[in-house]
């Protein structure tokens, strides 16, 4: 899937407000301060972190797609938001651009999109504090109708949620729970698609 091409239709009423949602979500499941750090990876136009600045010091908000981070820094400029800083790269390609380790990192509907699940989980321990938190907000486990009008995707159908916490055990997190919190429907090709989000947080633990 070309995110670029997406940008400029990127933000529709139904994405703002289920971003709002996702960002409530996880405001509520992780203390939070203002003097933490944290990084949005897979940003996109950045709907959710829009609803959760004034609550870090400071964002970074990561994407891959050059069209995606345009229309956000378009944004941050029009809003004047001083504390959001935006970083055009591949993390998995580029991590040594990131010279930086946060107290959150939060993704929402990016995961199910990168293929190797293990190496990007390994990355994000890598880049969290110690006793800083990860937050994943994905799609449910399903039988690939959410992204059957696209034909060039080639990620995850969702996820299993078991299956991803032992992703994350095996990668070195600790205290992790999940659960499912959203339930929305899209209608594909005159047929009426039902799907659910969950959200998975994990932390780093200084024992490992």
């Amino acid at each position: 899937m070309s995110f670029d091409e997406y940008a400029k239709t990127w933000d529709t009423d139904k994405r703002i407000n289920r971003a709002e949602i996702i960002a409530d979500k996880i405001n509520k499941s992780i203390p939070i301060d203002k003097n933490c750090s944290a990084m949005e990876f897979g940003c996109g136009t950045g709907l959710v972190s829009f609803n959760l600045y004034d609550r870090f010091k400071r964002i970074t908000l990561v994407d891959s797609s050059k069209g995606m981070i345009d229309i956000l820094n378009f944004k941050i400029n029009k809003y004047r938001v001083n504390n959001m800083v935006t970083k055009h790269l591949d993390i998995l390609a580029d991590k040594d651009d990131l010279d930086t380790k946060f107290d959150v990192i939060y993704n929402s509907m990016v995961l199910h999109h990168i293929n190797n699940t293990s190496l990007i989980i390994g990355e994000f321990y890598e880049l969290l504090n110690n006793d800083g938190y990860l937050c994943i907000v994905d799609l449910d486990e399903d039988d690939g109708r959410f992204h059957k009008e696209y034909q060039d995707f080639h990620g995850h159908n969702g996820f299993n949620q078991e299956k991803l916490k032992g992703i994350l055990i095996s990668a070195g997190f600790s205290d992790i729970e999940s659960n499912t919190f959203y339930y929305d429907k899209k209608v594909i090709d005159a047929e009426t698609v039902n799907y659910s989000l969950f959200l998975m947080k994990a932390r780093k633990s200084t024992n490992h």
